[in-house]
């Protein structure tokens, strides 16, 4: 449960959380009600979600950063909430004094579904938090692919990445959905982990495949279906 990490009467200004994205938001954002912050028509709220965090956006959340608190109540929070697949380490860099250098009552909450992306110098300004459990469905699911012929993993592929990979910002904050992007990434976690204890005689390259995809789907722009595809064949 996230809240066990969460310290209600004194709460870190900069978390980096681990996992998946929906199930995240939606302990997140029931925590931050019960500590009277507004997550809906709240200007001190911001929820905002990306495919990649770039240099620019990266600029952007400083401008919103340096903005005074909008609410006259002196204990009130402004609340930055920023969920992507991969951060750029250019838009990293870009952000480590404001994390060095917090105002008060100013909190962050970075979420991403592998912390491997961020530099060793970001993770030292969070307390860090990891939701990943032991991926029980998505083991299931792995192995079931494996045991697929190529057209049965084509097709599930089609499947696992419908939608749209670059994530906006919903209208409304408590309606979140994982993205294609999303997805595929945490299947890669669990296909990587149910062929380390496979006998698959191709193992090795196939290993060597999602490595290279997991690092092409931190990308701009690239394709997730065809990405995953490939993972399919060589497997």
């Amino acid at each position: 449960m996230l809240k066990d990490y969460l310290n209600k009467e004194n709460l870190h200004h900069a978390h980096l959380i681990e996992g998946n994205k929906v199930e995240i938001l939606s302990e997140l954002f029931s925590f931050l009600k019960e500590i009277n912050v507004e997550i809906s028509g709240n200007p001190d709220f911001h929820n905002l979600s990306y495919d990649v965090f770039k240099k620019l956006d990266a600029d952007q959340l400083k401008r919103n950063f340096s903005e005074k608190v909008f609410s006259i109540d002196k204990k009130a929070k402004k609340v930055f909430v920023i969920s992507a697949n991969n951060f750029l380490h250019e838009a990293q860099n870009s952000l480590l004094k404001i994390f060095e250098e917090p105002n008060p009552n100013t909190h962050f909450f970075l979420i991403a579904p592998d912390l491997s992306v961020f530099l060793p110098t970001v993770l030292s300004r969070f307390y860090v938090i990891s939701t990943k459990g032991e991926m029980i469905d998505e083991l299931k699911e792995a192995d079931k692919f494996i045991k697929m012929n190529l057209s049965a993993r084509l097709e599930y592929i089609k499947d696992l990445v419908k939608g749209k990979d670059d994530e906006e910002e919903s209208e409304d904050v408590e309606v979140v959905v994982e993205s294609p992007r999303a997805k595929a990434l945490k299947f890669l976690s669990a296909l990587e982990k149910t062929l380390s204890k496979s006998d698959l005689k191709n193992k090795v390259q196939v290993v060597d495949q999602i490595f290279k995809v997991r690092e092409y789907l931190r990308q701009p722009g690239s394709s997730t279906k065809i990405l995953m595809e490939s993972v399919a064949i060589v497997l």
